[in-house]
């Protein structure tokens, strides 16, 4: 519903046109102020369709384009063409209006978020109006006041009617009367969606496609798009956003373009698991690559049937069976092989593959049997949003569940408003979009994220409320940290449920990488067990802080040292690292938290940091380090590591901080120092010195 000065500015004509046409269609309505239902807006869609102002409008803009010289004013069949063009848009608004009231007629037919219910029974609403009750016996409402008098009950269409009267009027129609089970819908994201078998039906597969840098993955994406397009589409393809959907032996296939596995897993932390298969394309020519080790990662964890399109067969040096060996050392082992993942060798330039690759998701969509229910509001996630100065926010959402229909009201993330155009990856207007579909809407109050869940309400006032509701939980929540795991509290995560602790390590050399992982896969404590979802060697890096966010891991990391920017950004998402130097320390301190006995111990401070620049040697002295401090305070005597691109090349102490020619206890962030450390003189320029000391402290 909304007030007739609303729907005036929503079609841009004034309240006295819209007051004149609702009186000539004998619409009860006499003020700005007042409501129009659902039925009154079709009847009024449908009559300014009809109406001369389109052609009126369409004639002048012919018009205008002749007098601005835009055609030759002598070219009749210039202007013919034109005026068919013209002729072309007015019918097709006329046959939208009309899509749009066939839309509103079928809306009644949906389920809400609540059961479909029987003939015979009859849902009491809080604050239930005599109309209401009508409406749901289908009877006339004078009808009901008429018995109501008889009962002894003086009322009007408006008023609220109790629960007791009402049961009485329902049992005079052989009905039945219940109380409707209300469930509290503002963290809908945990809603448990149930549907009947009955309602279930074959929906496509939601596809994305991952892979190292220059692997193919945006011709591949291209490809898909000019060779697969549905039939019988005019016009070509118009890739309007960042999700699509294609045709292949009859059936629809939904591709979703993530800028990045990154942005893939963010949303998958946001809980946005959007995706069915992950196809992972890795070129013939290349290898597989460090990026595609994260890949597999990322996919990986997010627990759904992974595809390999090996690429660029067309290239020389192809190699395809070095891939696949490559690959199975990642538990990507290929069906011809006797495993059990699906490898595409292709060309996404030439095509060559493409429509294998297009049948194997087909085949494994078939298997998983992916299915949605449309009898319902629709339930979804944000793939992408904008700011448009002329639209408004813009949204692009992907249907996983329901049928999303123009003029729903919807909620999204902590934004609401009423689907006021709904258009599908043509472009196209729609009036409806079907699970796995993804459309661009505008109508909301405010630009959601990414990864953002939605949800389709019954009313406007509904997903108001419960907009408003989210927003103010938002408020209170320190999104950093709520969802992290450490191990201070994975006693109380064990003794909630959780069955299984995701790690990350990162490691010096391979082979302490491999040590430290296979380690901590053999603990077991009380049938929980530890999770390794990476095991690489090098820095800690964003990826792993993604990663680990997205999983709720922890990150070990084994003489290695996080930059400043990474240490500042674990914290910030609420992912803890813990570092050491022993395996058996590491897999000491999980024993304990798994079981809950961690003790006092000490925690390391770090002091600062300084960049080496210059090199001074001296028989006497050794190597001094002539460092530039970037952070915090150097101290002389505390303990010291020496980092060198991320991995630590020695631990120990600082013998000596000097000050120009003086001997100094400590130097602060943004003055240069001499240093020396205790027993060790193999220093390059661009390593860095931290100054660390260690401090007692209780948990």
């Amino acid at each position: 519903m909304m007030s007739v000065s609303e729907y005036a500015i929503d079609i841009n004509k004034t309240v006295e046109e819209i007051l004149k046409k609702c009186h000539e269609l004998s619409i009860s309505v006499n003020e700005e102020d007042d409501l129009l239902d659902d039925e009154a807006i079709i009847m009024l869609d449908s009559a300014f369709a009809d109406s001369n102002d389109i052609e009126e409008e369409l004639d002048e803009i012919v018009d205008e384009i002749i007098e601005n010289k835009k055609i030759d004013v002598d070219n009749s069949i210039a202007k013919q063409k034109l005026k068919k063009k013209s002729d072309v848009v007015k019918n097709t608004k006329k046959d939208f209006a009309v899509q749009k009231k066939e839309m509103y007629k079928n809306k009644e037919k949906l389920m809400s978020n609540k059961n479909k219910g029987d003939d015979k029974i009859v849902l009491y609403k809080e604050n239930m109006t005599i109309g209401d009750l009508a409406n749901n016996l289908g009877v006339n409402s004078a009808e009901i006041i008429k018995k109501l008098f008889n009962l002894g009950v003086m009322a009007t269409i408006n008023q609220s009617i109790s629960f007791e009267n009402a049961e009485i009027l329902v049992l005079e129609y052989g009905k039945e009367l219940k109380r409707e089970e209300t469930q509290d819908l503002t963290n809908f994201e945990a809603y448990e969606v149930v549907d009947n078998e009955d309602d279930l039906q074959t929906r496509p597969p939601v596809v994305t496609i991952m892979g190292h840098v220059d692997h193919g993955k945006t011709t591949l994406l291209d490809t898909i798009r000019k060779t697969a397009v549905a039939e019988g589409e005019a016009g070509g393809i118009t890739q309007a956003i960042s999700a699509y959907q294609v045709k292949c032996q009859d059936k629809l296939i939904t591709f979703i373009d993530t800028p990045g596995h990154a942005a893939f897993t963010e949303m998958r932390a946001r809980g946005a698991s959007i995706t069915d298969i992950i196809i992972i394309i890795v070129a013939a020519d290349d290898g597989v690559m460090p990026q595609t080790k994260e890949v597999i990662d990322h996919a990986k964890a997010a627990g759904v049937p992974i595809l390999v399109a090996i690429n660029k067969m067309d290239k020389p040096g192809a190699n395809p069976e070095k891939i696949m060996t490559e690959l199975t050392e990642y538990g990507l082992t290929p069906e011809e092989w006797g495993g059990d993942t699906l490898y595409t060798k292709m060309s996404a330039k030439s095509g060559e593959g493409v429509e294998e690759l297009l049948e194997n998701i087909l085949l494994v969509a078939e298997m998983q049997n992916y299915r949605a229910n449309p009898n319902r509001y629709a339930i979804g996630t944000v793939i992408e949003s904008r700011l448009d100065k002329h639209l408004g926010p813009v949204v692009t959402l992907l249907i996983q569940n329901g049928t999303l229909r123009l003029g729903d009201p919807v909620v999204v993330g902590t934004s609401f408003g009423k689907v006021r155009t709904l258009k599908n990856d043509k472009a196209e207007d729609k009036i409806e979009a079907l699970p796995s579909q993804p459309v661009e809407i505008t109508g909301l109050n405010d630009v959601p994220v990414a990864g953002d869940k939605f949800m389709a309400f019954e009313s406007e006032k509904e997903a108001r409320s419960i907009a408003e509701e989210r927003k103010n939980q938002a408020r209170k929540k320190e999104n950093a940290s709520k969802n992290a795991v450490s191990l201070d509290d994975l006693f109380a995560k064990i003794q909630e449920g959780i069955k299984e602790i995701n790690v990350i390590v990162k490691a010096d050399v391979n082979g302490s990488s491999e040590a430290v992982k296979n380690t901590l896969e053999k603990i077991e404590v009380e049938g929980v067990r530890v999770n390794v979802i990476r095991s690489s060697v090098g820095a800690i890096t964003e990826s792993d802080i993604i990663l680990a966010k997205a999983s709720n891991a922890i990150i070990i990391g084994f003489n290695v040292r996080p930059a400043n920017n990474i240490k500042d950004y674990a914290e910030e998402q609420g992912v803890e690292i813990r570092l050491y130097n022993i395996i058996y320390k590491a897999v000491e301190e999980m024993e304990a938290a798994m079981k809950g006995l961690l003790d006092p111990v000490y925690e390391e401070k770090v002091l600062g940091s300084a960049e080496v620049r210059q090199l001074f040697k001296f028989s006497k002295v050794g190597t001094i380090a002539g460092c530039y401090v970037v952070d915090g305070i150097i101290k002389r005597e505390s303990k010291a590591r020496l980092i060198r691109e991320g991995v630590v090349i020695y631990d120990g102490a600082i013998a000596s901080v000097q000050r120009e020619k003086d001997s100094v206890k400590e130097v602060k962030k943004g003055l240069e120092c001499g240093i020396t450390i205790e027993n060790y003189s193999d220093i390059k320029a661009g390593d860095i010195i931290e100054s660390y000391e260690m401090v007692e402290i209780k948990r």
